[in-house]
């Protein structure tokens, strides 16, 4: 593929605040040691939970519940000891709540489950058409919600760093709504490295920055796209830009020129799935 040639310029600019411009129940059949980035804590919240049992790649062992949770369940036609092979522990809100950081909303559920499998970046494009690679991007709420939007349009696989990125407990699970049970994630040590293999796997690496040369929507992009974004306030780091293969901005109008990340991740990812890409 025919890389197109970077701007000389190296400031680093947000792909986030500052960008409009720009941003189960498995029983252990997962591949892969067990990911060190994840916490030793609960997953709470319907969606969250209910997706972790149903991911094969996790081994689930403690599951929490109201009983207007297990009603829940039923009206859902789930029996939590039939259908997913472990029996629940019935418990009062506040004892739930007495297992998860203060504010949690947990919905009367929580799971304890082994963590996520570890991958690397060849094992989690294979197949993908678009892939999200997050530069330090360390809020779980953000990261979250760029799973939970990499899940509904059509990204399947998303590279972070190991270091100065969030574990993928409960809050990033709650805020990602499923998505990160959908979605492959390969936490790497060097992110300049993996884009240099995204780029050998054929993928078009697109930086999105408030001072990108070109709007996302009039590219004419690659069959296959990883969309690479910054952390909020710093955006994408220096080296990382200057890898990518071009630094791309979202159309703004009026005077307002900024989103934070995940919603600029939201924004790029419908613009790509719009196309087919």
């Amino acid at each position: 593929m025919t890389r197109r040639k970077q701007p000389s310029h190296s400031r680093s600019a947000s792909t986030a605040p500052h960008t409009t411009h720009a941003h189960k129940h498995g029983r252990g059949r997962g591949a892969g040691k067990a990911s060190r980035s994840s916490d030793d804590g609960y997953l709470y919240g319907f969606h969250a939970v209910l997706a972790a049992l149903g991911n094969p790649a996790r081994d689930a062992e403690r599951l929490c519940l109201t009983r207007n949770a297990e009603s829940e369940l039923a009206r859902q036609g789930i029996d939590a000891a039939r259908h997913l092979g472990l029996r629940p522990e019935l418990m009062e809100n506040e004892d739930i709540a007495a297992l998860l950081p203060p504010g949690a909303v947990h919905q009367g559920i929580a799971l304890r489950a082994s963590p996520l499998p570890e991958r690397d970046v060849a094992e989690v494009c294979d197949g993908a058409a678009r892939v999200v690679v997050l530069d330090q991007v360390t809020d779980p709420h953000n990261f979250g919600a760029i799973l939970r939007s990499a899940a509904v349009f059509g990204a399947t696989a998303l590279i972070t760093t190991d270091r100065n990125s969030p574990p993928f407990g409960g809050a990033l699970a709650k805020a990602a709504s499923g998505g990160l049970e959908q979605v492959r994630i390969a936490r790497v040590t060097n992110l300049v490295r993996a884009i240099d293999e995204l780029k050998e796997l054929g993928f078009e690496v697109i930086g999105l920055d408030g001072d990108g040369e070109a709007s996302l929507p009039d590219l004419e992009l690659s069959p296959r796209v990883a969309l690479v974004l910054g952390a909020e306030g710093t955006g994408l780091r220096r080296l990382t830009r200057e890898h990518c293969d071009l630094l791309a901005r979202l159309p703004a109008a009026g005077t307002m020129k900024s989103l934070n990340v995940s919603n600029a991740a939201a924004v790029a990812l419908y613009e790509l799935f719009r196309r087919g890409l």
